[in-house]
């Protein structure tokens, strides 16, 4: 008996050490990168479900000396998809709509050759061919677009780039054509269905959904650096107030919610349902695309999901693999700061914490 509590607290005393040697490591670089002063980053590393690390460096806000916290809210930008892909799984279990069901059914306006064509699945997957709203918006445009009036431009296209179903293109338009999707099929808002059946569910009770005029608590600013690297404010553009593609206000604390929501199936089983709607990736990575996630899975790797947001003043990265209860996580109010990932990764990787094989940096690229 003696023995086993012997071996017991040596290894909790192992693991221990080991956490710490991975926070002071983390700890050396985010303070080597990031000023303290001026907006940074908030990074989380959770494995075998328990959290090894949580913090923020840097500021929320610039100007009123917030500082970055786990509490703070940033913009997921592209992350926001895997929230309005889920509202989607929610209205199919439902039974609102189908994944087979094409553009015609909530939109009986849509010129009827692409409309017929696109499906509810080929929006999931990236699959739909159909034309990239930001292409047609005019250079003197100031004003912010919504998803509705995305629709409404998309509605006249006769054009898709290619045969719906066929392959991958990356596509902002398609999440803002399900934001739209869900408020049909729901008969009420998308903030309003998103809440009720998401946020609320899950107890992310600071999370919120960008709205103009409307405040967001803890919430982080957004920047980019200018060509000398000097940090200038870059909160908002013409396109960052569409919804469906990447308005989700979240912090660390509630995107750990979020996380243990999924791995628990609190809400629908994201494994099985990605199953029925994906596609194949045009790369050698053998990855996969679905529901707003870029996935893979093999005979020897379980399952691991990934997404990257990048907009005008911030740059997000989530690796999940569910089946082992694993979590890297990092928000930054910068935009273009991706470089950090890989830093970040090697570090985890040293310690042996980073929990798959898979190369998902190489999918950075086809996300917009």
């Amino acid at each position: 008996m003696r023995k086993i509590l012997f071996f017991l607290l040596l290894f909790i005393d192992n693991m221990l050490f080991a956490q710490m040697s991975l926070k002071k490591d983390l700890d050396q670089l985010l303070h080597q990168r990031f000023d303290k002063n001026q907006a940074g980053i908030a990074v989380m590393v959770v494995k075998e479900g328990k959290v090894l690390y949580k913090k923020g460096v840097g500021m929320a806000n610039v100007d009123t000396k917030e500082p970055l916290s786990s509490q703070s809210n940033f913009r997921m930008a592209s992350v926001s998809k895997q929230f309005t892909a889920m509202c989607i799984m929610l209205l199919a279990k439902q039974g609102r709509l189908s994944y087979e069901d094409n553009l015609l059914r909530f939109f009986p306006d849509f010129e009827p050759t692409v409309g017929k064509k696109i499906k509810v699945r080929h929006l999931l997957t990236h699959s739909s061919g159909i034309w990239d709203y930001e292409t047609s918006l005019p250079q003197e445009r100031t004003a912010q677009i919504l998803d509705a009036e995305v629709v409404a431009m998309l509605s006249k296209e006769t054009r898709t780039y290619f045969e719906p179903g066929t392959t991958f293109r990356y596509s902002n338009s398609g999440f803002c054509v399900l934001e739209q999707i869900v408020e049909k099929a729901s008969g009420i808002s998308y903030v309003e269905f998103i809440t009720k059946h998401i946020f609320k569910p899950l107890g992310m009770s600071s999370t919120r959904i960008y709205e103009a005029g409307k405040s967001i608590p803890h919430r982080a600013m957004g920047y980019a650096k200018n060509k000398q690297g000097k940090p200038i404010a870059s909160d908002q553009s013409i396109t960052s107030a569409t919804k469906g593609d990447g308005c989700v206000y979240t912090s660390l604390e509630d995107y750990y919610k979020w996380y243990n929501g999924l791995i628990n199936n609190k809400l629908i089983p994201l494994d099985s349902e990605l199953e029925k709607v994906a596609i194949s990736l045009p790369s050698t990575s053998k990855g996969q695309y679905g529901l707003g996630w870029f996935f893979q899975k093999n005979e020897t790797e379980p399952l691991a999901l990934y997404h990257t947001g990048s907009t005008c003043g911030f740059s997000n990265g989530v690796l999940i693999v569910p089946s082992r209860k694993y979590l890297f996580l990092y928000f930054s109010n910068i935009a273009d700061n991706h470089g950090i990932e890989k830093e970040l990764i090697s570090l985890v990787k040293k310690h042996n914490v980073y929990d798959t094989s898979f190369d998902f940096l190489k999918m950075v690229d086809l996300t917009n």
